[in-house]
């Protein structure tokens, strides 16, 4: 491939000022400082034509183009850390909202809206966009999805692929695929927006989405159920649906360890228990019209205690309660940032093998040596975060030679589980290794095949997903 500086020149006499922003630190570093960029060309176009251009020029010279969005991915697919330094092309500046149509329940905005702010735009239209992650007041919807985010509401509404119409896309040459489509019926050939959902800006890059919007609820609640095990909160989960069906939005499991982590790390955050419970369940439910949420919880909480599944709980009596609870799930991923892990884990396995993962995981994690584990994450959906820590007093460069192992270890057992090494967070460059070990060999055979005939060139985010 050829250097940036071969259009940089170019690019500066068919953008305008506007479009050229100083690469700062922020643009070459991610979340968990694994990767770091090593230099290129950082432009922000101001609208699709743009980008067009911007890709074009690339295109012809065979320039890498690294696609920027809020820069909260977690496995290195925003930061080119070797090769040919790139043009970076950030979508900040493109954050309009185009329309909300409330009578369709359809949003049209940019790629570079920051997700807080959708949600934010559609409240005032009495409508719900569902994505919600702890990002959310920095991860832009365009990188949402690129990496095809999951986050809290899945069990409900989907993942952020659930949540699309239409996209408008792109293309590694530079033209424009416009299928900013609002139709929730389309049979007219291969799946393009579905294909573009999750490729993590190796395939293109989008610039505008026509997404999903829901009534909210008529009435919401909030829980925290302290259960005994993961196999209890299982079988909630289970009672659960039965009681409320489609009504539950949310259903996190929580390890003491990550309590203990935030009143290490973050000893402002209000705690509803001087001691961390072993194991909890945090679940949100919204109902319709003339359904008590608050009832409905209680009858939960009833009959799971008689039947031994829960020992203790908290129903929220307020927003602010509301709002403390899902503070401790929302802020266990910058508690796990603040103690440093020594591996990481996106993972998910058939929800009713969860229990048995959990017990084989803990004790091959202990076999390897002094380790804390936190396992928390999206019980309704198969999806765990099972990250693995320094023992108290360490560091996590004390463990560096053990990192491999750990890694191996989960990633081989979620493989025996039939489960998926990458759950919500997307393969990126850290996982390209673990896509070609555990992926069907025919499935390999076709991702490749789709980059080839899409990228022939390989400029597209090279690295990202398939080896470069």
């Amino acid at each position: 491939m050829t250097p940036v500086t071969s259009i940089e020149g170019a690019l500066r006499d068919a953008l305008p000022a506007a479009a050229f922003r100083e690469l700062e630190p922020r643009y070459l570093e991610e979340p968990r400082g694994r990767y770091k960029g090593q230099g290129g060309l950082l432009i922000a176009p101001g609208n699709t034509e743009e980008v067009s251009l911007a890709v074009k020029f690339a295109h012809a010279a065979g320039v890498p183009v690294v696609p920027y969005g809020g820069g909260t991915g977690l496995v290195g697919g925003q930061i080119a850390q070797d090769g040919i330094e790139p043009l970076i092309i950030s979508l900040e500046r493109m954050n309009a909202v185009r329309a909300i149509y409330p009578e369709e329940n359809v949003l049209v905005a940019e790629a570079g809206c920051i997700l807080q702010d959708l949600h934010t735009a559609v409240e005032k239209e009495d409508r719900l966009f569902p994505l919600s992650i702890a990002a959310k007041g920095s991860a832009r919807i365009g990188g949402n999805l690129a990496t095809n985010a999951g986050g809290l509401n899945v069990l409900r509404y989907g993942n952020a692929r659930d949540l699309c119409l239409g996209l408008e896309v792109v293309m590694p040459n530079g033209d424009v695929w416009n299928g900013l489509t609002r139709l929730r019926k389309d049979n007219t050939g291969y799946d393009l927006r579905n294909l573009m959902i999750g490729s993590e800006g190796s395939l293109g890059i989008i610039t505008a989405a026509a997404l999903k919007l829901f009534p909210i609820p008529a009435s919401e609640g909030t829980a925290l159920f302290v259960v005994p095990s993961p196999e209890a909160a299982t079988e909630l989960l289970a009672m659960a649906r039965s009681h409320m069906a489609e009504g539950i939005s949310a259903f996190e499991i929580m390890h003491r360890q990550g309590w203990e982590f935030l009143q290490e790390t973050m000893s402002e955050l209000r705690l509803p228990y001087d001691e961390a419970p072993e194991w909890s369940v945090l679940t949100d439910v919204g109902l319709a019209k003339g359904l008590d949420p608050a009832e409905a919880l209680e009858t939960l909480f009833a009959e799971a205690f008689e039947a031994g599944i829960v020992t203790d709980g908290l129903i929220a009596q307020s927003e602010q309660q509301r709002t403390d609870l899902w503070n401790i799930r929302e802020n266990i991923p910058e508690g796990n940032r603040r103690i440093g892990s020594i591996s990481s884990h996106d993972i998910s396995v058939p929800i009713s093998r969860i229990p048995e993962f959990i017990r084989e995981g803990n004790a091959a994690m202990a076999a390897l040596g002094d380790v804390r584990v936190n396992c928390f994450g999206h019980l309704g959906d198969g999806n765990l975060h099972y990250n693995v820590f320094p023992a108290a007093g360490k560091s996590r460069a004390d463990y560096e030679d053990l990192r491999p192992a750990v890694k191996s270890g989960v990633h081989d057992l979620v493989h025996a589980y039939n489960g998926s090494v990458s759950a919500e967070h997307g393969v990126g460059r850290l996982k390209v290794s673990d896509l070609e070990k555990y992926s069907d060999p025919v499935k390999l055979a076709a991702l490749r095949a789709i980059k080839q005939a899409l990228d022939p060139k390989g400029i597209m985010n090279p690295g990202v997903i398939l080896r470069a």
